[in-house]
C-alpha cells in the first residue's frame, strides 16, 4: 500500500486531493483484502482479530485510535482526525461483523478474498469490508491534508451490526462522545449511484397462543390453539392494506429513484417503501395430527414507512388481536423510520462527488433493510449510505466490481473534504 505523509504541515489544493486520490485508490483493494483476511462471522460476532488489524493499519499512519470492547470478543474501533480549526464532525461509519459462512462448500473461491476478473471476491466484501476499506482510505488522504480543512472526522469502526448494532454503534453513541457527530458517511451495502437518506422503521413480535388439548376426534372437548394463533396472524396481516399518511417530499425522493434503483434492487422496491410489510418468519404449533393443539406461537416482522411509527404499530397489532381469549403479544425490538433531508449539505456533497468520479448523477432514495444510519438519525445526526453494490450478498461467492470499489474510496475522500471545508 502506498505510505502517505498524515502528518504533514502543507495545505492541500482540492485538485491536489483528486489527483492523489485517484492515483493511489488501488490501496481500497489492498486495504479491503487485509480486512477479508481476518473472518469476523456473525455469530459469534468475534470482532477482535480486524479490530485489531485496523488499528495496525492507522497507528502506522500515526492517526489516534482506540479500541472499545463492548463485549469480550466484540471489538469496536474509534479513530480521530482534526482539521486546522474548529468545524463540524464529520463521522465515517462502518461495521465489521459479516453473515455467518455457511456451507463453506459452496463457495468456489477463498472467503478470505481472491481477485478474478474485475471482481474481488470474500464473506462480507459488500457487507462490509469494502465500504470500511473505503473509509479507511478517505481518513488517510484526509488526514495527509489536515491542513486544508476545519473540523475534524471520526471514524466509529462497529464490532456489532448483524445482530442489530446494541453492542456495536448503539454502544459506542452511548459511551464515547467522539462517536456522535453533526453528519454521517455510512459505506454500508448499496451503491454509489443510490444514495440511501432513510429506513424503514421495523417491529418484531411474538405471537402465542393457548388451548386446550384433546383427540382430534373429540373436537368438542378441545380447544386448537393453532386456530386462534391463525385468527390472530389474518389480522395482524390486515396492516399491509393500511393508508398511509404518505409525504409528498418523500414520494417524490422514491419515485424519482424508482429508474435507477429497482434495476438494483429489484422490482416494487418503490411500492415496498411506501407501504407496510408484515412477514410471519417462525411457526410451531402441535404434535401429532390426530390432536387438538394447546400451544403455538409465530414470529413476525413489520417494516414501516414513514408515515407510521413503531407505537402506531405496536396500537395496531394489539386493537387486532386483543380481544382473542389466550392469545398474547410480546414485541421484542422495534424503531421508528428515519430521514435525512435532501438538502442536507452532506447529501449534496456526496451526490457532487459520485457524479464527479463516476460520471453519472445518483440518485436518493430510501432503503428497504436495517443499517446503523438508523441509529444515528435517532440520535439526531444526518446520515448518508453510500456503500457497494452487493452481488450474492449472504451467499457463496460473495463480490463487489473492482473499479466501484476503488472509486468508492475517492468518492468518500472528496465528498469529506469539501463538506469540511464548507463547514457542514
Amino acid at each position: 500500500m502506498h505510505s502517505i505523509n498524515t502528518r504533514s504541515k502543507t495545505a492541500w489544493t482540492r485538485p491536489a486531493l483528486v489527483t492523489y486520490a485517484q492515483a493511489n485508490k488501488r490501496d481500497v483493494v489492498d486495504l479491503t483484502r487485509r480486512l477479508l483476511g481476518k473472518p469476523s462471522e456473525n455469530p459469534p460476532g468475534d470482532t477482535r482479530s480486524i479490530a485489531e488489524e485496523i488499528v495496525s493499519i492507522l497507528t502506522a499512519a500515526e492517526i489516534d485510535v482506540k479500541i472499545y470492547p463492548s463485549a469480550e470478543h466484540i471489538h469496536n474501533v474509534v479513530a480521530r482526525v482534526r482539521g486546522t480549526g474548529s468545524g463540524p464532525r464529520l463521522i465515517l461509519n462502518g461495521h465489521l461483523d459479516t453473515f455467518p459462512l455457511g456451507q463453506g462448500s459452496n463457495w468456489t473461491v477463498p472467503p478470505t478474498g481472491l481477485e478474478r476478473d474485475g471482481k474481488l471476491y470474500g464473506l462480507g466484501v459488500s457487507d462490509m469490508k469494502g465500504g470500511v476499506a473505503a473509509s479507511i482510505f478517505a481518513l488517510l488522504n484526509l488526514a495527509a491534508a489536515r491542513e486544508s480543512w476545519c473540523g475534524e472526522v471520526v471514524a466509529t469502526f462497529a464490532g456489532d451490526e448483524e445482530t442489530m448494532g446494541v453492542l456495536g454503534t448503539q454502544f459506542l453513541l452511548d459511551t464515547v462522545p467522539d462517536a456522535r457527530g453533526d453528519a454521517v458517511i455510512c459505506a454500508d451495502a448499496g451503491s454509489p449511484r443510490v444514495l440511501r437518506i432513510g429506513e424503514k422503521g421495523l417491529v418484531w413480535l411474538r405471537i402465542s397462543a393457548s388451548g386446550r388439548a384433546a383427540h382430534a376426534a373429540h373436537v368438542h372437548r378441545g380447544d386448537s390453539a393453532i386456530d386462534k394463533l391463525m385468527t390472530a396472524l389474518s389480522r395482524i396481516a390486515e396492516l399491509r392494506d393500511l393508508p398511509i399518511p404518505g409525504r409528498d417530499d418523500v414520494r417524490s425522493v422514491i419515485e424519482s429513484a424508482k429508474a435507477v434503483s429497482e434495476p438494483m434492487s429489484g422490482d416494487g422496491e418503490s411500492d415496498v417503501l411506501q407501504k407496510i410489510t408484515v412477514t410471519f418468519g417462525t411457526f410451531r404449533g402441535g404434535q401429532l395430527p390426530n390432536l387438538i393443539s394447546d400451544k403455538a406461537e409465530a414470529t413476525a416482522d413489520i417494516r414501516l414507512p414513514l408515515g407510521f411509527s413503531a407505537e402506531d404499530a405496536k396500537k395496531a397489532v394489539m386493537s387486532r388481536v386483543r380481544d382473542l381469549e389466550g392469545v398474547s403479544v410480546d414485541f421484542s425490538r422495534a424503531y421508528d423510520p428515519s430521514w435525512t433531508s435532501p438538502d442536507h449539505p452532506l447529501v449534496m456533497s456526496l451526490k457532487a462527488s459520485c457524479q464527479e468520479i463516476l460520471g453519472a448523477e445518483p440518485v436518493l432514495n430510501m432503503r428497504v433493510g436495517a443499517s446503523d444510519s438508523r441509529l444515528y438519525r435517532r440520535a439526531g445526526v444526518p446520515t448518508v449510505v453510500c456503500g457497494l453494490t452487493p452481488n450474492n450478498m449472504g451467499a457463496a461467492d460473495e463480490y463487489v466490481d473492482i473499479e466501484e470499489l476503488s472509486s468508492l474510496g475517492v468518492i468518500i475522500t472528496l465528498a469529506a473534504f469539501d463538506y469540511l471545508r464548507q463547514g457542514g
